[in-house]
């Protein structure tokens, strides 16, 4: 199982929400690259960077922090927030991501996003499908429509796109746990699926419990700023499964 660190963006500075609230925000760090460049000295390949000013206004907004990042560290960055358009992804890839997410596009504008997967291949486009209550929210959390997280990924396994940024809201920034049972239901489900453990992560017991159930890969956030989960642990979890990571 992979392990892919988390940074939010806000005004280029490392944040945190709690429950996707915009107003409960904390401030780790105003370096973003030094962060990124401790966690590739740890011995993680991979990162999630999220621009959460551009996913609440619809276009991107922090840019130029992928650039430095994707330009003076070697990890593998997927990058979401503020993606609408076909010009979007092609921006972001050419700045250097390795994989987009695409969230709220994938809802209001599922062309795009087929579009992006024919030119730039499936395995770059990774479903974000962030949910509450069941339902998938959109537009930085803050809008929550009728459209049912399984049927969401069940459409676009259908276009061919497996890998799924599953975020349980009402997790995120909690430190409570994961949503297991949800993710190890998914899974048995969905054998194709390549499910991508997002919220509430607070141990090194949570990730060896998502390991057991399946997830390909989990996203780790505020437990990795508030140190409820080390950098040395989560090298010597790399170690011990260098065959994945």
């Amino acid at each position: 199982m992979r392990i892919i660190p988390a940074i939010d963006l806000i005004d280029g500075k490392c944040v945190r929400l709690k429950q996707g609230d915009y107003n409960e925000k904390t401030v780790y760090s105003n370096d973003p690259l030094a962060m990124a460049q401790q966690f590739e000295q740890a011995g993680i390949r991979f990162l999630h960077l999220v621009d959460l000013d551009g996913a609440k206004k619809g276009s991107g907004c922090n840019l130029e922090v992928l650039d430095q990042l994707a330009s003076k560290t070697s990890l593998q960055i997927d990058f979401g927030g503020g993606i609408r358009t076909l010009d979007d992804f092609k921006r972001v890839f050419d700045l250097g991501a390795h994989q987009v997410t695409a969230g709220s596009v994938a809802v209001t504008n599922p062309r795009v996003v087929e579009q992006a997967a024919a030119i730039f291949g499936t395995d770059r486009i990774i479903l974000g499908a962030d949910y509450k209550d069941g339902f998938i929210a959109t537009h930085g959390w803050t809008e929550l429509g009728g459209l049912s997280l399984t049927d969401h990924i069940q459409a676009y396994l259908q276009k061919g796109i497996n890998r799924v940024i599953c975020t349980d809201i009402s997790r995120d920034g909690m430190l409570q746990g994961a949503s297991n049972k949800r993710y190890e239901e998914l899974i048995n489900t969905y054998p194709e699926l390549c499910l991508i453990a997002s919220g509430g992560v607070s141990s090194i017991a949570d990730l060896s419990s998502l390991e057991r159930i399946g997830c390909e890969a989990v996203i780790i956030g505020k437990a990795l700023y508030e140190q409820a989960i080390t950098l040395s642990e989560i090298t010597t979890f790399i170690k011990s499964r260098p065959y994945v990571n």
